[in-house]
């Protein structure tokens, strides 16, 4: 077989793989030319029957035409994948204009639902919403809040700590609560406030009623006329709200927490019966929230005159209010990712809460 003859042959090949409309025929062509027994292929072994010039330049010239095939077989498979996804993506396309299937739809989580929920309550109350990080400092998270040095929250045994910032000596630790939010925006703004922080915190824990991150929803009122009575009216309005009962009763028992002076636990009433809990009937207690009036000291932390303004704050879990408000017996399953679990205790992306439109 001559060169020139091989040569022909490759024009039609490439005029072939040109015209070539899907990828398996494409396949089809390299064996045929390139495979072990292919055209190009065949013709290479020949050259052992050839002497040494002849064999040189045969060598060169099918060498080259052997990547002339290759390159025309990369660029027309380049070209049919293109076309195939474009061809696909026409096929798949969405119209976001039209309205959406419900069953497709994916469920609002409880935790998001909640934290929108009680957004929306305090949202009518005027609150406004902040956040802030999830690293924080010792100052931030325990020295700012009246926290004693030697205080059992600091041991290591309750915190993640994590190693110092460059340039720094003190460790950071991931906040144990959301509290220094609080701070932050105490030293960056002037009274008065009134804001609602939710977010992550972290504590070494984990089992039916503790996990080593679970979600807290804090509240903070400063002002020059401030006092228990308007804590106590706002977080019985909020606690009737939240589980719509008028009537549900609340009571506060004195406590005790570094950051508040007074300071009182929040419960409402309930009925235990056979393993049953059932939210404002009988003569049972169920604590739900933490609250008290601010510190005189972490307000001089965060450079507020103690003699002029006063507030107080509050502090709840979320996980605790969503399992007492829909019955979710066990915390763990909250982060477990179990689109069955989900289903069942999800919501409607419809019935979404925020602190535009309310409940």
């Amino acid at each position: 077989m001559t060169a020139y003859s091989i040569r022909e042959d490759v024009l039609e090949i490439i005029q072939e793989i040109k015209t070539t409309d899907n990828i398996q025929d494409l396949e089809y062509i390299r064996v045929k030319s390139l495979g072990k027994k292919g055209l190009v292929t065949q013709a290479m072994k020949g050259l052992k029957n050839c002497s040494g010039e002849e064999k040189k330049q045969l060598g060169q010239t099918f060498n080259q035409l052997k990547t002339d095939i290759l390159k025309e077989l990369e660029e027309r498979r380049k070209a049919l994948q293109a076309a195939e996804l474009e061809k696909k993506l026409s096929h798949e396309k969405v119209d976001v204009t039209l309205p959406v299937q419900g069953q497709n739809l994916g469920a609002i989580h409880p935790i998001s639902q909640t934290i929108e929920e009680v957004a929306a309550i305090f949202g009518t109350m005027g609150f406004s919403v902040v956040e802030g990080p999830d690293i924080e400092d010792n100052f931030h998270n325990f020295t700012a809040l009246n926290i004693p040095e030697a205080h059992p929250a600091r041991q290591m045994h309750d915190t993640f700590y994590l190693p110092p910032r460059p340039g720094e000596d003190s460790n950071m630790v991931l906040r144990t609560h959301t509290s220094p939010v609080q701070i932050r925006t105490m030293t960056k703004t002037n009274p008065p406030l009134r804001v609602i922080i939710p977010g992550r915190t972290y504590r070494c824990d984990y089992d039916m009623t503790h996990t080593p991150m679970f979600h807290q929803i804090e509240g903070l009122v400063v002002d020059t006329k401030t006092n228990m009575s308007h804590l106590k009216g706002c977080l019985i309005e909020f606690c009737r709200t939240f589980f719509d009962m008028d009537n549900l009763p609340v009571r506060f028992r004195p406590s005790f927490f570094p950051f508040t002076e007074p300071s009182a636990e929040v419960d409402i009433g309930c009925c235990f019966s056979n393993g049953d809990l059932k939210i404002g009937e009988g003569t049972d207690w169920l604590e739900i929230l933490g609250c008290g009036m601010v510190h005189p000291n972490v307000l001089k932390n965060c450079g507020i005159d103690s003699e002029k303004h006063q507030g107080f704050a509050f502090g709840m879990g979320v996980e605790r209010m969503a399992m007492l408000k829909y019955g979710i017996p066990d915390l763990r399953k909250f982060f477990e990712s179990d689109l069955r679990w989900l289903k069942h205790y999800g919501f409607s992306l419809f019935q979404s809460p925020n602190l535009a439109r309310g409940l």
